[in-house]
């Protein structure tokens, strides 16, 4: 992707779009850039509970933009992997210092004066306020999907808003496939849901169990090695230009299986 700032959005809550942007925040610097996440879900905050920062909070974004405070002294700095900052968002605060306009104006300082070579907005959920100013300085954006009717409809919606804001480049992040289930006609296929969105896919994350533990402990996928984490690291490898082939998540079938991956004409 050619974006240096990327608006993580989903149709509706729930289809963890907030760890994909941890996980894919963490992947980008660990692959060498300099990457500050945003969380912008104002009252609901839980970007640093996920990346295992909460106890650093000092100030917020809100600080920021009513000046309470520089941008430098709310950026909280990861101390495993270099060159990761998060920006969290307000707990308490009221959502109406927020602005497209006052989004625009820090993001463009974050870039000219801190160096960032990336920049990821954590969206709220939903088409409301929130989301026009997260989507405002994108200039690319990830939309989050599980291969689920209900979602995938949502995310038609989402992708609809942001073409109609004019970001130029938009991908899909699918989220949570289970092939099992895929294979029971029980869950969209990627297929399906490319054909109903028509929008192309830059990552395919499966169902992993892992995922809610490193949740919990704070802890993004990427830096272990579960099959999800190396998912979302091969994300992060396309977002730089990189060509990664997409993992093969279906289950081994044996023989068959194992001839069609040498000689191709299987998924």
């Amino acid at each position: 992707m050619n974006g240096k700032v990327i608006v993580v959005t989903s149709g509706k809550g729930g289809v963890g779009k907030t760890t994909t942007t941890a996980n894919i925040g963490t992947g980008l610097a660990k692959l060498g850039q300099k990457v500050a996440i945003i969380d912008v879900d104002v009252g609901l905050r839980n970007l640093d509970v996920v990346m295992g920062l909460e106890s650093r909070v000092v100030f917020d974004l809100v600080d920021v933009l009513e000046g309470a405070c520089k941008v430098r002294q709310a950026l909280i700095r990861d101390k495993r992997v270099e060159n990761l900052f998060l920006l969290p968002a307000a707990q308490t605060r009221d959502k109406d210092s927020l602005s497209p306009e006052k989004m625009q104006e820090l993001i463009k300082m974050m870039v000219e004066e801190e160096g960032f070579d990336r920049i990821l907005i954590d969206s709220p959920a939903g088409i409301e306020m929130g989301f026009k100013t997260a989507a405002a300085p994108a200039d690319a954006a990830l939309v989050v999907v599980n291969p689920e009717v209900s979602s995938v409809r949502d995310a038609d919606r989402i992708i609809g808003l942001l073409e109609a804001q004019q970001v130029p480049e938009i991908k899909l992040v699918i989220n949570r496939l289970r092939p099992k289930m895929v294979a029971k006609g029980n869950m969209l296929s990627v297929e399906d849901v490319l054909e109903i969105l028509g929008t192309k896919p830059i990552g395919i994350i499966p169902e992993d169990e892992n995922i809610l533990v490193s949740t919990n402990v704070g802890e993004p996928a990427v830096l272990g090695e579960s099959k999800a984490g190396q998912a979302f690291l091969n994300t992060a490898r396309r977002i730089m230009g990189e060509e990664v082939p997409f993992m093969n998540l279906e289950e081994d079938k044996g023989l068959l299986a194992t001839l069609r991956r040498i000689f191709g004409g299987g998924r």
